[in-house]
């Protein structure tokens, strides 16, 4: 039977994208409450950058994943 999902991924893969903007977007968020002048304190040059490294970790492994009904 021939699957009619038009999709490009699987819900799974979907769901982990999602989750892995919002940590993007958590990234950003850190960066911008630094209080130091130009983000020089450790929420702009450390905790935020991490967290937006993450954040496309989790991107680049959502895309690689395989749905279990995809096989």
């Amino acid at each position: 039977m021939e699957n009619k999902n038009n999709f490009a991924f699987g819900r799974k893969n979907y769901i982990i994208m999602f989750i892995g903007i919002a940590v993007l977007a958590l990234g950003f968020i850190i960066m911008s409450i630094d209080k130091e002048q130009y983000g020089l304190g450790f929420f702009g040059l450390t905790l935020g950058p991490l967290v937006v490294f993450l954040g496309f970790i989790i991107e680049f492994f959502a895309i690689m994943v395989k749905d279990k009904k995809d096989v």
